[in-house]
């Protein structure tokens, strides 16, 4: 599991580590069953807290992709393919509606958007 933080992004870092493994488990990198490493070691690991991490592990155990076992850790939920697809076409447009404003601020008409993110893409 790779995980990048920006300590020069807008997001916390908790969302950061939640969006990151989200959408490993979303490619099909963590397979469901597979465990997350404990919590304290990826605090170790990014040199961060403890609770960063813990906030990180419940965002995505709240919106399904882990589940936790007492005294066992945390492991991704086992996904069906269409419910995968639903999640990442939910988690893009909801970030694609965010970033839409700043580029309708800009002036910027549908049709140069789409010329825009076809050139990136």
């Amino acid at each position: 599991m790779d995980i990048i933080i920006s300590p020069r992004s807008d997001k916390p870092i908790y969302t950061q580590i939640a969006e990151q493994v989200a959408a490993q488990i979303l490619r099909g990198d963590l397979e469901p069953g597979s465990a997350l490493p404990p919590i304290r070691t990826v605090a170790r690991d990014l040199e961060i807290s403890v609770i960063t991490v813990k906030k990180a592990w419940e965002e995505l155990e709240h919106q399904g992709f882990i589940y936790g076992v007492v005294g066992k850790g945390s492991f991704v939920s086992d996904q069906h393919a269409d419910n995968l697809d639903d999640k990442r076409e939910s988690i893009a447009l909801d970030r694609l509606a965010k970033d839409l404003a700043f580029y309708r601020d800009l002036g910027l008409t549908q049709d140069e958007f789409v010329r825009l993110v076809r050139k990136v893409y």
